[in-house]
């Protein structure tokens, strides 16, 4: 049975690491759903936060893979249920009227968004949230006409007190 899993990945800040990684998950057929990548509090490592969809063989796999490059500090399957998860999308809403204008702009306050550029014809709109909220926002807007949008993916941090770190720490 196919599951989401959230991959937590701490790496060396070396030319080449996302080039690796990706062309790891490329040689084996598994598909990426995102991937985003940011500097830690550490300037020599970052760390990626990888969503991969598959049943537990394949996620082991992605793991033991990643375990063996030189670059990788440390690896963890974030359960999604014991970490923090955001994602921020800009959504670019076709908005002619002030009608329609203020529509946005209640949906936007609602979701706790924020209106980030204003146009004669449209309002950009940036929401954080879980997947669930970002993709309810969109479902909401999108009779409006979405003109464009970009979408971060997704990034985690697991809860409480345990952390992802190197073991030279």
């Amino acid at each position: 049975m196919k599951h989401t899993h959230i991959i937590s990945v701490l790496v060396l800040n070396n030319p080449g690491v996302l080039q690796r990684i990706a062309g790891l998950f490329t040689r084996r057929w598994y598909n990426i759903s995102s991937i985003t990548v940011g500097a830690t509090d550490s300037p020599n490592m970052s760390r990626m936060t990888i969503v991969v969809k598959g049943d537990d063989e394949v996620l082991e796999q992605v793991v033991k893979q990643l375990n063996k490059l030189i670059e990788v500090i440390k690896v963890s399957d974030l359960d999604d249920k014991k970490c923090v998860e955001r994602e921020l999308c800009l959504i670019k809403v076709y908005a002619p009227t002030e009608s329609s204008k203020s529509q946005v702009i209640q949906y936007t306050n609602i979701f706790r968004g924020n209106i980030v550029d204003l146009s004669s014809e449209s309002l950009t709109v940036e929401i954080t949230g879980n997947i669930d909220k970002i993709n309810a926002f969109i479902e909401l807007v999108r009779p409006m006409g979405i003109k464009e949008m970009a979408r971060t993916g997704l990034t985690a941090l697991m809860r409480g007190p345990k952390i992802l770190k190197s073991k030279k720490s």
